[in-house]
């Protein structure tokens, strides 16, 4: 190749690379410094959230129970986040967001560090379920504080900056955990999260008080008394959202045991592979919401992309004839949620504005929440009476019966759905 030629090839590759880092920069313009300060308080809180990958490893290795049992006290887990995801809508509704976060923060924050001393199993359920019930009184009323700290046009992105702290914090996490596990045992990571909720607190209460923030959302945004109890096209939704959770769960349960029983992977090999999750969806989510954004297409047809994507893990999964695949499954699961919950949150938010909005979040939560009583136990049972490959097989065929609802949603609500 000639200089000349060199010289242009050289400048046109320059000019993609700019061109690409530009559309990468612009996908986090415009966003509030509310929002940024919740992204950060989100960051530290899920930082910490280092004992819920681990959970069915600690319940089988550490504590000895069987894979019957840890279904049962994961159950409690799932019960308890319903009944928080409920409690955080309603406390929305009548206290507010911010003192309903405040209240999530430190009480889990407490909750975390007593959760290692309890011995038998229904004293650990029980222990398991308050935490999750104080845990997931934050998610309503973050969503809710999340649509009054953006302008309307930036929502989705703002969902998705949030979903990055989230994934970021797993991706730290989760490896941080590993080694946590592997030098000083078990109980590190529950005096870790116990910390970094409340220091999460502390940032709430010193930058997103009431009186320091502003609403973003315009005068003339008003909502109704209707129910999400009974918006039919929203509960349609949520049974959709609620197999979705049932596949997507698997990672964070029968996955990690996956790992350990059939590639003989360690706890920091493991956390190591989950925290590659996190760092794909941290340095690809934005970028591809934004692309998306501009297509201009209803955000149903997205998640279901998303759940078909997540699909083709379980696929990968069941090939297990080379450590690869899991890799390759995993990247198939990153781009499945990238997909999937941003465009499903933002569905629920656009929702939520012909009703209550606690409720509307509250219930988002709860669909979700409800795939941990099922989920995780299900998953459970599945392998110890029919082994992975079965159960992989099974979760496929959830998937596709997801895809089934949001499609059935979306020709629902294609005619009054807003382009998000």
């Amino acid at each position: 190749m000639s200089p000349t030629k060199v010289k242009v090839f050289s400048y046109f590759r320059a000019m993609r690379l700019k061109t690409s880092w530009s559309f990468y920069l612009s996908s986090f313009r415009g966003l509030s410094k509310e929002v940024w300060w919740l992204a950060l308080l989100t960051l530290i809180n899920r930082a910490g959230a280092m004992v819920i990958p681990f959970l069915s490893l600690y319940l089988t290795k550490s504590k000895g129970f069987s894979l019957s049992e840890v279904g049962w006290i994961m159950s409690a887990f799932g019960v308890g986040s319903i009944c928080g995801s409920w409690l955080g809508g309603y406390l929305n509704d009548k206290i507010g967001s911010y003192s309903t976060m405040l209240i999530s923060l430190v009480c889990s924050g407490v909750l975390f560090v007593l959760a290692q001393f309890p011995q038998s199993m229904v004293s650990i359920s029980i222990m398991i379920f308050f935490v999750m019930l104080f845990t997931d009184i934050f998610r309503p009323a973050m969503f809710v504080a999340l649509r009054g700290y953006s302008k309307p046009e930036n929502q989705t992105r703002s969902l998705s900056l949030i979903r990055l702290a989230i994934n970021l914090g797993f991706s730290v996490g989760p490896a941080v955990g590993g080694f946590l596990i592997f030098y000083s045992g078990y109980s590190a990571l529950f005096w870790a999260d116990g910390i970094t909720c409340l220091l999460a607190a502390l940032l709430l209460i010193n930058r997103l008080h009431p009186k320091k923030t502003v609403n973003h959302q315009e005068k003339d945004d008003k909502t109704t008394n209707q129910s999400a109890y009974t918006d039919w096209v929203f509960i349609s939704f949520c049974i959709g959202l609620f197999l979705f959770g049932l596949a997507f769960l698997q990672y964070f349960s029968t996955i990690p045991l996956f790992y350990n029983d059939v590639f003989l992977l360690s706890e920091d090999s493991i956390g190591l592979l989950l925290a590659f999750n996190g760092f794909l969806v941290f340095a690809l989510e934005m970028p591809l919401v934004h692309w998306i954004e501009q297509k201009k297409k209803n955000p149903l047809l997205w998640v279901c992309v998303g759940i078909f994507i997540l699909l083709l893990s379980f696929v990968a999964l069941k090939i297990n004839a080379w450590m690869g695949w899991l890799w390759i499954g995993m990247v198939c699961m990153s781009f499945g949620e990238m997909f999937a919950f941003p465009f499903s949150n933002a569905f629920a938010m656009e929702r939520a504005k012909v009703g209550k909005l606690g409720q509307y979040m509250g219930l988002y939560s709860i669909a979700f929440s409800i795939s941990h009583v099922i989920g995780h136990n299900a998953g459970m049972q599945f392998v110890s009476r029919l082994g992975f490959p079965y159960t992989w097989t099974l979760f496929i065929g959830i998937c596709i019966l997801c895809i089934g609802f949001f499609f059935f949603t979306y020709r629902q609500t294609k005619n009054d759905l807003q382009r998000l």
